[in-house]
């Protein structure tokens, strides 16, 4: 009763698993009727895909406490050996059907995972995150050594249209590839949230909070580390095989760093702590490597911008926050923060419009001086040489600072007095309950 108390609503019920599973199901069939473009169901598809990649990645740093800097490696081997796999089942040397070709990813993903991963999880905290970087470069030179597996610079290239169409399936249209990925985006985010609720998933949330203990208790942390090592190495495989799939193409770029920091960027950013951080971090990752990338050149710094101010401000991740704000509601008193959120939302965008024009005018500036100072920053004309431009963004972002630290004060003042109120009804419930 208590804890009930304490916490209402913290843990769902059968019915709440069923809804939020059945919620989850919906969304992955209902998403690609509601987003029909080429476009749309393109991101799609790799939002899956990267929700797999990214869960993958979570079992070693949210449940197990292992920072890789090198994990693209498992993903992008199994990407090589499904798209060798698809091509051999496309000249008939092997019958393999296309739906299959994602568990060779996979079995591929695990395999190096067990060879690689016992040395490297002898070792845990930074010793452990070394070895993962040496791995991670070891394997992106090796790309460029073995032309033979690798495809040199121009990769691997393959076609998932193999023989006859099943009932009208061939997995060319991207629509049938997408609930393909679905499929095993839903059975593989099922699996892996199930290791969580097992013995295994249980004593790896131990190994990373207190491995001491459970050396004391009689558990091997090595073994604990290397098993949920494999399991990640084989769900990331699986990823790289839809990605194979999805692209029919593989190349070098796929095991490198930047896949790699891109996995560690946006779990955290998700939030690591929670399951369901890294899907949100997953979604965010396609939005930043597809759509930001597209709008500006300067994409990568405000990505940076923003990681940095996650870091400072909600070291959680955007799961935290999110969490933070359900204990609010299940108090019923969250609307009384609405207007605060408004407020920050509205001075946030404003330090936003004044930082990003200087940004913008900058990097015109730099790098597209032959098109002449004058240049569009949402829909504004703006003369990049103009002191009267920069002043004016710099008042923009001034103007916007001030209106956000005034609202974050009232909303500081507003969140203490909400957390209070919660915390003295906790004490009512848990007097009248004992």
């Amino acid at each position: 009763m208590a804890a009930a108390a304490r916490n209402p609503g913290a843990g769902p019920s059968g019915a709440g698993r069923w809804l939020t599973w059945g919620g989850y199901a919906l969304v992955l069939i209902a998403a690609p009727l509601l987003w029909r473009s080429s476009l749309g169901q393109t991101m799609l598809s790799q939002m899956g895909v990267a929700i797999i990649a990214c869960l993958a990645y979570n079992i070693l740093l949210g449940q197990g406490g292992m920072l890789s800097f090198g994990h693209a490696v498992y993903s992008g081997l199994g990407a090589f050996l499904a798209i060798h796999a698809l091509n051999l089942a496309s000249s008939g040397a092997i019958w393999l059907p296309v739906s299959l070709i994602p568990l060779v990813g996979g079995l591929g993903g695990l395999f190096f995972a067990a060879l690689l991963g016992y040395v490297t999880t002898k070792k845990a905290g930074t010793t452990f995150a070394m070895i993962t970087l040496g791995i991670g470069e070891l394997v992106w030179s090796m790309s460029l050594m073995l032309p033979e597996f690798f495809g040199g610079e121009g990769g691997v290239s393959g076609n998932r249209v193999v023989g006859e169409p099943f009932l009208g399936i061939s997995f060319g249209p991207q629509i049938q590839l997408y609930y393909l990925i679905a499929a095993y985006c839903f059975v593989s985010t099922i699996a892996m949230y199930a290791l969580t609720q097992t013995p295994l998933g249980r004593m790896l949330n131990a190994v990373r909070d207190n491995p001491e203990r459970v050396e004391f208790i009689g558990y091997s942390t090595q073994r604990v580390r290397f098993i949920a090592f494999m399991v990640s190495g084989f769900f990331s495989g699986i990823a790289g095989g839809l990605t194979a799939l999805n692209f029919e193409i593989v190349t070098a770029e796929v095991v490198g760093a930047a896949r790699s920091g891109a996995y560690l960027l946006f779990v955290f950013l998700g939030g690591a702590t929670f399951f369901f951080g890294p899907i949100i971090g997953a979604v965010l990752m396609v939005f930043a490597l597809v759509m930001l990338s597209e709008l500006t050149k300067a994409w990568l710094l405000y990505l940076g911008l923003v990681f940095l101010l996650m870091v400072m401000y909600a070291p959680g991740g955007v799961a935290s926050l999110i969490m933070m704000n359900r204990r609010v509601h299940a108090f019923g008193k969250l609307g009384r923060l609405v207007p605060g959120y408004i407020g920050l939302l509205v001075g946030g965008l404003v330090i936003l419009a004044g930082v990003a024009a200087m940004v913008e005018m900058l990097y015109h500036l730099q790098l597209n001086q032959a098109l002449g100072p004058q240049m569009s920053f949402l829909g504004i004309a703006l003369d990049a040489s103009s002191v009267s431009a920069w002043a004016g963004a710099a008042i923009v972002a001034v103007v916007g600072a001030v209106l956000f630290e005034w609202v974050r004060r009232r909303f500081r003042r507003s969140w203490i007095s909400v957390q209070v109120e919660i915390e003295a009804e906790i004490r009512k419930r848990e007097a009248a309950a004992s």
